[in-house]
């Protein structure tokens, strides 16, 4: 309660934080202009999936099932777990619809994201364009992926600023 009270004497709230980063990219301007006409104006006959990657996600289990809610009681779990690794979560979010393709994979290399990549190729309608919004992450970029993006002129890849995936709406 004493440390309760002096944050509060005191307006502190440690538990908030604030960070900002200007972006050195010399196409900042270039690209977030692309990126939010993407989003006001999308293209016609064109889908918009905004791309991301979470790694490292630990599996984890609880070692007793949660009890059951009743009314008036809090939930109720054990404070421990077990571990099962770490897993990778590969998403797509759609802008007009808020749909979502993901997979999970155990790893995360330019290998993991273009079998992403075919996925949501397979998903998509073959007479739709799709626009692709990424971030610099070196897997997007990889000799791979380029070839894999130049064999299919219907994708189009729009790659946020320099320390600008805030702009991504995959953003994760």
């Amino acid at each position: 309660m004493t440390v309760s009270r002096i944050w509060r004497a005191f307006g502190l709230q440690p538990h908030r934080s604030a960070t900002f980063k200007l972006s050195p990219d010399p196409l900042l301007i270039e690209k977030v202009r692309d990126i939010v006409g993407l989003y006001m104006n999308p293209p016609d006959h064109a889908l918009v999936l905004c791309v991301d990657e979470k790694t490292q996600i630990q599996a984890l289990d609880r070692t007793q099932p949660l009890l059951p809610l009743r009314p008036g009681q809090l939930e109720r779990r054990t404070h421990d777990y077990k571990r099962h690794g770490t897993t990778s979560l590969f998403a797509a979010l759609e802008l007009k619809t808020s749909n979502v393709i993901a997979q999970l994979k155990q790893r995360h290399r330019s290998v993991e994201f273009r079998h992403f990549l075919d996925v949501i190729e397979a998903q998509v309608s073959a007479g739709l364009d799709v626009h692709i919004i990424v971030d610099n992450y070196g897997t997007h970029k990889t000799a791979m992926i380029r070839r894999w993006f130049a064999k299919r002129p219907r994708f189009h890849v729009h790659f946020t600023p320099t320390y600008g995936s805030w702009i991504n709406l995959g953003n994760l």
